[in-house]
């Protein structure tokens, strides 16, 4: 197979779509796994989503497309954010998605809905990381701009407009948020600050939605079922046990599974160092330029003349000097031919990698040894 290319392994994503499914099933009489779309919108994942038994979480009018496109039903969509147009925004009530109210202007379409028909919407709360659950900020004071504040008043402001329409009713509250450390704490907090404010105002609600930010399959890190005895353990606490529970995991199921394989295509020496070239970029495994190492193996090409050298430097293919991928020290000496294998790049890479220098590479689904080809690399032809 010509590098680059994606490999994702068939046997690690179904243990995580079933991990965390049976892991809720074991606490929860109703629940609802939402796979975040936005996370990786492969459609060989979205449809094994849905064959898991998952809804589709979307964040804008294109995925929701793409959703229903992969074969879920309207009644089967979580529709978040606030890129939502008002007829595809309508028309997700009306079919029955799980639609939760982002911004204003929605609350004013809601008056466009037929008045003859009841219907049910959620909305998210914005809730403030550093106020709840400091130990688990991204930084100092690690507010949000998404959803209606309780303190504000906005959150009560869309209370109000919600209750004063005679065909609308408030089903579910969104309280998504992804902390630093995605801590079993920080979702006991998360949950004990939420469900506390909708006690306080007497709601009746019949879905919780708690968003994503799980770790996925990882040595060391929470379990998919640590996170479902601490969030049955916080809805119980406040009565809430009954309610359905949706998640929305996306780094929690594809991060794990996924690996980039990709080769050098040239080394060179000066000022003592050796710049090595490979034919992907950073861009393909770290979208944010936040990593300085990575899951990897390396895959040899011969074993004669193996070298070591003081100082080499892995550099990705484009004509960007910042796309340095790491810096390998004391380290057998890396040689035209040879692959390295990022590992565990399944979150966020295929969504935030653009159409720049090169296109996307081919994606490769490993099944019993075999490798089969679910995505061909893009071409100017499709760009066209």
């Amino acid at each position: 197979m010509k590098t680059p290319y994606y490999v994702i392994k068939e046997k690690e994503l179904n243990a995580s779509f079933n991990g965390f499914f049976d892991a809720l099933k074991s606490r929860f009489d109703a629940f609802i796994p939402s796979y975040s779309v936005k996370t990786n919108s492969l459609p060989y994942i979205l449809k094994k989503a849905k064959d898991k038994g998952y809804y589709a979480e979307v964040v804008s009018d294109d995925e929701y497309e793409l959703a229903l496109y992969c074969g879920f039903d309207s009644d089967h969509i979580v529709f978040n954010g606030p890129m939502k147009s008002q007829g595809v925004f309508i028309d997700a009530i009306k079919k029955g998605s799980i639609v939760n109210i982002e911004t204003f202007r929605e609350l004013e379409w809601l008056s466009y809905l037929p008045k003859d028909i009841r219907y049910k919407v959620g909305l998210r709360m914005n809730i403030n990381i550093s106020s709840i659950s400091p130990a688990d900020e991204n930084h100092v004071n690690d507010d949000s701009r998404f959803g209606f504040s309780c303190e504000s008043g906005d959150f009560d402001k869309a209370l109000s407009i919600i209750k004063s329409l005679p065909n609308v009713d408030l089903d579910c509250i969104h309280i998504h948020r992804t902390s630093r450390t995605r801590s079993v704490n920080f979702y006991c907090n998360l949950l004990d600050y939420a469900l506390s404010e909708i006690r306080k105002r007497e709601l009746t609600i019949g879905k919780i939605d708690i968003g994503g930010g799980y770790f996925g399959q990882m040595p060391g890190k929470p379990t998919y079922m640590e996170y479902a005895d601490a969030i049955y353990g916080m809805t119980k606490k406040h009565g809430f046990e009954k309610s359905t529970i949706i998640i929305e995991p996306g780094n929690a199921i594809v991060a794990s599974c996924l690996s980039l394989v990709a080769s050098v295509i040239d080394v060179k020496q000066h000022d003592d160092i050796h710049y090595v070239t490979i034919d992907a970029s950073r861009i393909d495994i770290d979208p944010f330029f936040r990593k300085n190492d990575y899951f990897k193996e390396f895959l040899f090409s011969n074993n004669e003349d193996i070298q070591t050298v003081q100082k080499q430097v892995v550099g990705g293919c484009t004509c960007l000097e910042y796309d340095r991928l790491m810096e390998l020290d004391d380290s057998r000496l890396l040689q035209v031919g040879d692959q390295i294998r990022f590992n565990r790049v399944g979150a966020y890479t295929m969504t935030l990698t653009p159409l720049f220098i090169r296109y996307w590479p081919a994606v490769y689904v490993e099944r019993d040894k075999e490798f089969l080809l679910v995505r061909e690399k893009f071409s100017v032809e499709k760009l066209f």
